[in-house]
């Protein structure tokens, strides 16, 4: 196992969302995917109950239709009020950030198909429509930090992702083209994987933490 150079910080806020520097000629090997898995599943789980699941997509015909159904999704979700662009941010530096995501999720849209692995996170067991908060919030918080897992162990292994989450506009259809037992998984995370274009990646603008903290009181 080969990994970046990365202090745990430096992992951290560097691991981002990864688009147009997604090197789509090279193979990711399954051994470099299954260290990422490996990863996953020492993240936290409720109950010490393992329900994450990921699906590894590299058959091209099945890159293809996933391709073409978030394809249909984007159009979808590039018109609606919550679409990246139409969020404004303060100031010139966060607004360019903005511009620049904005840039970069319509190319991830548009190329989809070409990145040699798509990871379909998943949580087993149920569906998550109309459950109870507690019960919603206990399935979640096993697939998300373990997803998150797998996304700072490709980082650290030269590989980019980027968490998408319109594909759930038809999840039905994902699961179809990949088998996926649809009354009983619940899909959460649809995330590009191949290497990057370089390694050199940076914190993104962020607040001041003391914007986000709430001392004893909201």
């Amino acid at each position: 196992m080969t990994v970046l150079d990365l202090d745990p910080d430096a992992l951290l806020s560097t691991t981002r969302a990864v688009r147009k520097r997604l090197d789509c000629t090279r193979d990711v090997p399954d051994e470099l995917i299954r260290e990422c898995a490996a990863a996953a599943l020492q993240a936290p789980s409720g109950s010490n109950h393992i329900t994450m699941s990921f699906v590894i997509v590299k058959d091209a015909a099945k890159r293809q239709a996933i391709a073409g159904v978030y394809a249909r999704c984007w159009d979808i979700y590039s018109n609606s009020p919550f679409f990246v662009g139409a969020i404004q941010q303060a100031g010139a530096s966060a607004q360019a950030q903005q511009d620049r995501v904005t840039d970069s999720a319509t190319y991830l849209s548009q190329h989809m198909a070409e990145v040699p692995a798509l990871v379909i996170a998943c949580s087993v067991g149920m569906r998550l429509d109309n459950v109870e908060p507690m019960v919603s919030a206990s399935v979640y918080g096993n697939i998300l930090p373990a997803t998150w897992s797998f996304m700072l162990a490709a980082r650290a292994r030269g590989l980019g992702t980027a968490w998408t989450t319109i594909h759930l506009m038809m999840e039905q259809e994902i699961a179809d083209i990949v088998g996926i037992p649809f009354d009983t998984v619940q899909q959460v995370c649809l995330s590009p994987l191949a290497y990057t274009l370089g390694t050199d990646f940076k914190p993104a603008v962020r607040p001041e933490p003391d914007s986000i903290l709430h001392w004893d009181r909201w």
